[in-house]
Parts: C-alpha cells; sequence; structure tokens
C-alpha cells in the first residue's frame, strides 16, 4: 500500500457513533486518494482511563470506572452494527492492568502508558468495523504493526531514527486502508509508548513524513485555525493559509488545534497540513504550508495560555559575570521545566512555564544562586505573524490597547524570529485583553 494522504480524526470526531458515521462518509469521499487514517481515542476516554488508574491506586473500587468505558465502546459497537468480539480482549486486558495496578499500589510509567494506549487501540477497531460496512476494505492496526517505534522516554516517548524506513516497509507490506492508532507507538523491546498529550497529530506528521503523502489532513471540531480561541472571542474567525512557522508559534504558544510537535516531521519533508472540520467538510480550513505569499504576512491570530506561572530570578552579582545563566539552565533542565518566553535586565531573568510544572523544587534549585520568586495566577498572551516587525507601529498598537484597558503586562517578550509579540497579564484580564486587541488587530482592519 502507498497512501496519497493521511487523515487523522481527534476525539470529538470519532466521540460517538453519530461522530464516526461522519467522519466514515468523510473517508469514503476519499477514497480514491488512497488514505492512511489515524484516530485518537473517543473524546474523554483517556481522562478516563487515567482516572482509573488514579482510583487502582487509590485502592477504590474499580469495576464501574472499567466498565464505564467498556460500555462507551460497546454502545457505539451496537449502534454502528460493528461486532464487539474484536474488542473484547483488549476490555479484559484494561481489567487485569488495573486490578495490577490495585494490588501493587504502584503505577510505573511504562504501565501507565500501556493502560493509556487502550483509548485508541480500541478507537480503531471500532471505526475500521465501521468502515468495513461502508465497503472499504478497513482493518485496525496498532502504531508499532505499522512500525511506528520509539524510544523508551514513556509518557513522551520520541520515534527512532529508524522508524521512517520501518514504517514504510510495514505499510508498503499492508492491503486495503489502514486505520492507525495514534498517540502511541512501542520500543524495540516491545513495551508500548505515549507521544504525549495530544500526540495522535504528532503521529499522523510521523506517518505522513515516512510515507511521503500529499497532504496530512487534521479533521478536528472547528472549520480551521481561527484568528484567536472562540470561546475567548466570538469574533474569532478562520484563517484560510498560515506558514509552518507561523502554525509553530501558535502551537507553542497555546492554540489548541495542533499539537505543537506536530510542525516537524511535515517541515522536514515540506508536506502541506491541512486542518478541517468533521461536523462542516464543505469547508475548506486551514492550509498550512512551507510559506506564506507576500500578501497573506503580517498577524494571524492571538494564542494564549492560562496555566502559567512567572519564575523571577533575581541576583546583584550577576552582573558582568559569565556562567549565572547556564546555572539558570542547568536547573530548569534537571527538573525538566519547559520555558515558554524569557526576558532579562542586567541582574534579573524573568521566564513563564507551565504552573503544573514541579516549580517548588525548581525554586529550591535556583535559590542557591539566587533570589527566586514565583507568580501564580497569570495567562500568557502571543501575536503571532509573520513579519510582525516590519508591520510599523504594529507594537504601538498592542501596547495602547492595554493602556486604555490599564492592563500592565508583567513580561514583555519580542521572538527572535519576529514572528511574536508575547506579554503576561493577569488572569483575571485574560478575556477583556483577547477582545480587545482582536477587535484591534483584526476587525478595524477589515472593517
Amino acid at each position: 500500500m502507498r497512501p496519497g494522504i493521511v487523515m487523522k480524526f481527534g476525539g470529538t470526531s470519532v466521540g460517538s457513533s453519530t461522530a464516526i458515521r461522519q467522519m466514515g462518509a468523510i473517508v469514503r469521499a476519499a477514497a480514491t486518494r488512497e488514505p492512511l487514517v489515524v484516530v485518537s481515542a473517543m473524546g474523554g476516554v483517556t481522562n478516563d482511563l487515567y482516572a482509573l488508574v488514579k482510583s487502582a491506586l487509590a485502592r477504590e473500587p474499580l469495576e464501574e470506572r472499567v466498565q464505564a468505558v467498556v460500555r462507551r465502546h460497546e454502545d457505539a459497537a451496537r449502534e454502528l452494527g460493528v461486532d464487539f468480539a474484536c474488542m473484547a480482549p483488549l476490555c479484559d486486558e484494561l481489567r487485569e492492568l488495573a486490578r495490577g495496578v490495585a494490588m501493587l499500589g504502584e503505577c510505573t510509567p511504562r504501565a501507565h502508558d500501556r493502560i493509556a494506549s487502550l483509548g485508541e487501540r480500541l478507537c480503531a477497531r471500532l471505526v475500521a468495523g465501521h468502515l468495513a460496512l461502508l465497503g472499504l476494505p478497513a482493518k485496525a492496526v496498532d502504531a508499532w504493526d505499522a512500525g511506528l517505534l520509539t524510544d523508551r522516554r514513556f509518557q513522551g516517548a520520541r520515534p527512532l531514527p529508524s522508524t521512517e524506513a520501518s514504517i514504510r516497509a510495514a505499510v508498503g507490506g499492508m492491503d486495503g486502508l489502514l486505520v492507525v492508532t495514534g498517540y502511541i507507538g512501542r520500543t524495540t523491546q516491545d513495551e508500548v509508548t505515549t507521544l504525549g498529550r495530544g500526540g495522535s497529530d504528532y503521529s499522523a506528521a510521523i506517518f505522513g513524513a515516512a510515507l511521503g503523502v500529499q497532504e496530512i489532513q487534521i479533521w478536528t471540531d472547528v472549520d480551521g485555525v481561527m484568528t484567536a480561541d472562540p470561546r475567548k472571542t466570538r469574533a474569532a474567525r478562520r484563517i484560510a493559509s498560515m506558514s509552518f512557522a507561523e502554525a509553530a508559534e501558535l502551537a507553542f504558544f497555546g492554540a489548541k488545534v495542533l499539537h505543537p510537535a506536530t510542525m516537524q516531521p511535515a517541515v522536514r519533508k515540506g508536506i502541506p497540513i491541512r486542518v478541517l472540520n468533521t461536523f462542516a467538510p464543505a469547508q475548506p480550513g486551514t492550509l498550512v504550508a512551507a510559506s506564506n505569499a507576500p500578501a497573506a504576512r503580517g498577524v494571524k491570530s492571538i494564542a494564549t495560555k492560562d496555566k502559567i506561572a512567572i519564575v523571577n530570578v533575581v541576583a546583584s552579582e550577576m552582573q558582568f559575570q559569565w556562567g549565572f545563566l547556564a546555572k539558570i539552565a542547568t536547573a530548569f533542565e534537571r527538573r525538566e521545566v519547559v520555558v515558554d518566553a524569557i526576558a532579562t535586565s542586567e541582574v534579573s531573568v524573568t521566564l513563564t512555564t507551565d504552573a503544573d510544572a514541579p516549580l517548588d523544587l525548581l525554586a529550591s534549585d535556583l535559590r542557591q544562586h539566587a533570589e527566586v520568586e514565583v507568580i501564580r495566577g497569570v495567562s500568557l498572551v502571543s501575536i503571532v505573524g509573520e513579519e510582525l516587525r516590519e508591520r510599523r507601529g504594529f507594537a504601538a498598537e498592542v501596547f495602547a490597547t492595554l493602556a486604555e484597558l490599564a492592563v500592565s503586562p508583567r513580561l514583555v517578550s519580542y521572538g527572535a524570529t519576529g514572528n511574536n509579540l508575547s506579554f503576561v497579564v493577569e488572569h483575571a484580564q485574560l478575556a477583556r485583553v483577547v477582545e480587545a486587541l482582536h477587535a484591534q488587530l483584526f476587525e478595524e482592519r477589515s472593517t
């Protein structure tokens, strides 16, 4: 088999029998393009599996939680007319794994990934069964059987250098329409791994890059990448096209449509990505390609991250001293804390990161070298677009709007690429900041 496109369907696109019928119609309409289908778990199932692990560790009654996951798939199978027998062994495996965690009183990262993988594995069999009833030669394939091999970094695995070759060999030897599990892989020691939350997008890009497809399609529940989060401003509208660089910035700075790692394989092979709406397939979506046409450059979107924290590191002795930033970087590396934005002065460094990171431990490490303050309850706002610096008066527009709102940003960072301007505000101020900036940068301009 040599697929022409990859079609990835997210949790909402496979979240019910009604949604699966809709995605089935989309796949059947694209059959002449020889798609390879990648699926997430049914919407909410991964969270249910995580909750099951917590219950097992707390030695709470498990059968009700297990049955909730089983019934979700049983009901969908019955409504679709799919034989549930192909999923029953995986349900038995789930039950046994949960009992094992409860018995041992611990869940290793390896065991956690194995349990988490079952959402995608169940869904792939359900979807393949439905597509087969539509007359398509579909079969469910676990990602590792399609060649996706990873390192042993459980809960955040990355593909091995040999993965592209192994995918080409495995998929090339298979017939029919393959429905492949997203989000998961396996080590060379036969250990199940996951690629991190949202990793089904990454899976789609890995398969697309390895197979050299014409396009990678990300099917979701919105019309494409938007000028802002529609939950924060009703005026948000679809972006027709954008560059890989812009999409990567948006993904990193909080846009929920694309997973941050998705871009990497596609960029490397120059494969365009199209973001589409499963529930409005006639919409053209958003095309993400290598570069923008000159007329399409400029401000594209406002991205936000709600659950962040500021880490202020202040040390007067750092003035004129070398090695101080290296010590800070070492502390962040040791605690595996990812930095979003950074600003420096002669005697201080201010950084933002995920509020759920081990910040107490990080602060303890940093206090060996400087005074440290951790500020929570803040949000990161990032305005993304190519050639922002070439737009005369752009920064003045942004800060004038903030001044009108009586909002003083806690940190400002102008990306080195010139593709983003980021700043931090109090979380309580976020909604009106986004609303006002969207009106200033998009609505007034279009008017």
